[in-house]
């Protein structure tokens, strides 16, 4: 697991913004907007996050990990005593990471060589502190359409709070196959990870669109 805020070498050392990335998270999220109705649309999102400071966490969004991947959005995260400062309304423009967690679907890809259940027990570990996390998301390029450039304004992504919003099995199937991982495996060796509760303005647009 890559340490933030340790030093590391580039090619160019005048980009120093991308020096502090120091996490590749793999996910999926959803149009808020449509998760109001019902989830037909979803998109794989590769996040390389640097640690801003303890409590705020950004990450620039890739539809994919190749040398030429689109940057399709970015992502804050922010720990749960920060999400509780915010105005209410604020508030609904956050996800909470629970689910994601806890049903193996947010992973850390391993790199390679690095020992297979070393990097398990790491990533758990990360997992334990990413549960409590409140992300805000906006996507700028919808690429599921198979737009050519980013076109329109930004859009509000949300993630999945309950298993029945999509099928994970065939959702997942090729990013699993392509990583190496086991979404339903993962879950289990994170069944132990206490989960500190969500907020009830988070997640708005699920509630919202079930009348909860």
């Amino acid at each position: 697991m890559a340490s933030c805020g340790a030093e590391k070498s580039s090619p160019n050392p005048e980009l120093k913004p991308l020096h502090n990335i120091c996490e590749f998270l793999n996910a999926l999220h959803i149009y808020a907007d449509e998760a109001r109705h019902n989830v037909t649309r979803y998109v794989e999102a590769n996040h390389y996050c640097s640690h801003v400071r303890k409590d705020l966490r950004q990450c620039l969004i890739y539809d994919s990990h190749e040398k030429d991947a689109r940057l399709i959005g970015v992502e804050y995260m922010i720990p749960k005593h920060v999400y509780l400062t915010l105005p209410e309304e604020e508030k609904k423009l956050w996800h909470s990471h629970e689910f994601e967690v806890k049903s193996g679907m947010l992973v850390l890809p391993r790199p390679g060589g690095v020992d297979p259940e070393e990097w398990e027990n790491a990533e758990t570990e990360a997992m334990k502190e990413v549960v409590g996390l409140y992300g805000k998301t906006w996507h700028f390029w919808q690429i599921d359409r198979d737009d050519p450039l980013p076109l329109g304004y930004p859009t509000l992504m949300g993630s999945l709070t309950d298993a029945s919003q999509i099928d994970l099995e065939s959702s997942l199937a090729a990013r699993n196959a392509r990583f190496g991982v086991d979404h339903n495996e993962k879950a289990k060796r994170r069944s132990e990870i206490q989960c500190p509760g969500i907020h009830p303005n988070a997640d708005d647009w699920w509630k919202e669109g079930k009348g909860k």
